[in-house]
């Protein structure tokens, strides 16, 4: 496989990584890092008020008004099954792209933290390891090992893609 499309494919697992080099917005959430692309990052604003919907998954926190254009927001903590924590003054709201359904709508995200945007190259991208068949692990384009670090990649558009096509 080319380096361009920067996917290690690894024959003991049969895990692809479908991650590409390039600019990722990285943040943490339950001390671990995560990183997506800065392609689908549109805003990165302090937490604000969110209206509660009724009857949407609990970590569909609600909508907030985006200068005129209402979007879902979606806790990535609750999202991910980890247990739900107080908002800090770190705590972020950042509003990306997901593709739905052959076009684009914007979904915020809920994170604990934003950390940096760094410029991930083909070396420092991995496949996902392999935790068996019953975890799901779509979700996740690569592991980067940054600095000593791992970041997880996230693919949102298979993260959260039902969930952004609950507001559209």
């Amino acid at each position: 496989m080319s380096l361009a499309t920067a996917r290690t494919d690894d024959p003991a697992t049969g895990t692809t990584a479908r991650a590409t080099p390039g600019k990722y917005l990285t943040f943490s959430l339950a001390s671990e890092e995560y990183g997506v692309s800065v392609l689908k990052v549109r805003e990165i604003m302090k937490m604000m008020d969110i209206t509660v919907v009724p009857q949407v998954p609990s970590h569909v926190r609600g909508v907030i008004n985006l200068r005129g254009k209402v979007i879902a927001v979606v806790d990535l903590r609750l999202k991910f099954g980890f247990e739900a924590k107080e908002e800090t003054d770190e705590t972020a709201i950042v509003v990306v792209e997901i593709a739905v359904d052959g076009g684009t709508i914007l979904t915020g995200l809920v994170v604990d933290s934003v950390s940096d945007v760094l410029n991930i190259v083909s070396d420092e991208i991995e496949a996902t390891p392999a935790f068996g068949d019953r975890v799901k692990t779509d979700y996740i384009s690569g592991m980067a090992k940054v600095k000593g670090r791992v970041k997880i990649l996230l693919d949102l558009d298979r993260a959260i893609g039902w969930d952004a096509r609950m507001s559209a």
